[in-house]
């Protein structure tokens, strides 16, 4: 996250931030295919670039706003996040929506979550088991929007309506103050919203039929499981976002079809929160205005002898952190980077900061395994407690032989249990006594532990970057798709990296 100062108050801005997957597992260039690649990335472009723009595009004034007012407002974290899950969830190469998967019994049911770091009293939601609802991360978005209401104990009296119980299987005034809905509930509580509802045709695509079918028969025969097949990519993954905002909330939304051929009625980890996705902020303790030590100080110390770098401290530009990203396993470390002091003209002034900082992840892999693991809140807790970089955190977690693959133990490789990988956003705000941002910075993450995950950001120059690979085998492997006239920018990358190495 960069931030830049405005007019003599030197008041600084916010950089919103996005990253989006489409999933992850056994996916190699030999599964996937030129023209799947192809597919994939131009989907995964379109979308990332389409979430840029709406990010930084002003919002309308509300009705009883000054049309005039030159303080434009801009889409929330919130707001941003389910925008780009939504396009996720309307395409059908994905596992969400349109694109979900089905269960043993030919059935699609999807789940959805989001959770913001701040802003909301639920702060966190996940609904499973829908079988109707077009846009399930809305029905999301909605209820965690309305738990305010709910939390305040308003709801029967605001909503509740004695006519619906004539139209209506259940007494649903409201979501309440419940954090995870399941099907018919979900459905109704959709409709109250005015979310649109369609007939579960609409989640019929001919490809996710045949891998159901195929499956079935391959399990029928001996060949593996249905859920899982060394020789094919079955999706077992979600599709999700990750945003920052103007105002340093992060949110985490994510969306699924669950695991092709589960059991119906099987839940994941997409709608528990801290399995499948987690949100948080909280305040350093230490004081920002003094360099940490410890795990921060080896980390930077790792990558200066990586590089080969003269100097106890290295202090790299944003630019050349972003092209680091996508060559070393972990580049960035965290480091308040908050200012005592600050510039207003002239003049130097000295204050005491307040430095906040948050995490956001959402993952996407082997459902069961996330949860044995609670993968999302481990990173979260490794991050906050253990004092680590968030990049280390989902490392441990994500990573190669992290907490996901060791849960699978000796299944590793043969039932797709483990396989997964997360991404997410670290954001660091300093902010002085008067609530001003003063400085900061925001890490894009993202780690898997599998051979694939589909994923797509807005780097730090503002190009839109797609990756399927590791960074370490990425060039190689479109090297073998014939794809490298088709990524420059990943050439040049790489050349610059091996100039360095």
């Amino acid at each position: 996250m960069e931030y830049k100062r405005q007019n003599s108050q030197t008041t600084a801005q916010i950089k919103p931030r996005i990253i989006i997957h489409g999933g992850a597992g056994n996916i190699t260039p030999e599964k996937l295919g030129t023209q799947g690649y192809r597919q994939y990335r131009n989907a995964l472009l379109t979308i990332v670039s389409r979430t840029d723009l709406y990010m930084r595009t002003p919002l309308p004034p509300k009705e009883n706003e000054d049309p005039y007012s030159s303080a434009a407002k801009f889409p929330s974290a919130l707001d941003i996040a389910t925008y780009a899950v939504t396009l996720l969830e309307d395409n059908p190469l994905f596992n969400s929506g349109h694109g979900a998967v089905f269960t043993r019994d030919g059935i699609n049911e999807m789940d959805s979550s989001v959770m913001v770091s701040r802003g909301f009293a639920k702060r966190g939601v996940g609904l499973t088991g829908m079988r109707r609802v077009k846009n399930p991360i809305l029905l999301a978005k909605a209820m965690l929007e309305h738990g305010d209401q709910d939390l305040a104990n308003l709801a029967r009296r605001a909503e509740f309506n004695s006519d619906d119980l004539e139209t209506a299987d259940l007494d649903i005034p409201s979501a309440q103050g419940h954090t995870l809905l399941y099907g018919p509930t979900a459905e109704q509580l959709a409709e109250k919203y005015g979310l649109e509802l369609v007939d579960p045709k609409y989640f019929f695509t001919q490809k996710r039929w045949d891998e159901h079918i195929r499956a079935l028969e391959n399990e029928k025969a001996g060949k593996g499981l249905a859920t899982w097949s060394a020789d094919e990519y079955l999706p077992q993954g979600t599709v999700g976002a990750v945003a920052l905002d103007s105002d340093g909330v992060v949110c985490a939304a994510t969306s699924t079809g669950g695991m092709t051929n589960k059991l119906t009625g099987r839940v994941g980890d997409t709608p528990v929160v801290g399995a499948g996705f987690w949100a948080e902020e909280w305040v350093e303790k230490s004081n920002p205005s003094r360099p940490n030590s410890g795990p921060v100080v080896d980390a930077w110390q790792g990558l200066r002898m990586r590089l080969g770098l003269p100097g106890p401290v290295v202090e790299l530009s944003s630019s050349l952190r972003s092209i680091l990203a996508d060559c070393l396993p972990n580049p960035f470390t965290y480091s308040p980077a908050a200012q005592s002091t600050y510039a207003v003209g002239s003049s130097i002034v000295n204050q005491s900061v307040r430095t906040t900082r948050s995490i956001a992840v959402s993952g996407t892999g082997n459902g069961d395994s996330f949860l044995r693991v609670a993968a999302a809140r481990t990173v979260g807790s490794i991050a906050r407690w253990g004092g680590l970089p968030a990049a280390d955190a989902l490392r441990h977690v994500a990573g190669d032989g992290g907490d996901l693959a060791e849960s699978a133990g000796d299944r590793w490789g043969k039932t797709g249990e483990g396989e997964g990988g997360m991404i997410g956003i670290e954001s660091i705000v300093s902010r002085d006594e008067s609530g001003r941002v003063v400085g900061g910075h925001a890490n894009i993450l993202q780690d898997h532990n599998c051979a694939g995950m589909f994923r797509a950001w807005i780097d730090d120059d503002g190009y839109a970057v797609v990756r399927v690979f590791h960074p370490e085998t990425e060039r190689e492997r479109l090297r073998q798709m014939r794809m490298l006239e088709d990524e420059d920018r990943v050439e040049n990358v790489w050349r610059w990296c091996a100039a360095k190495a």
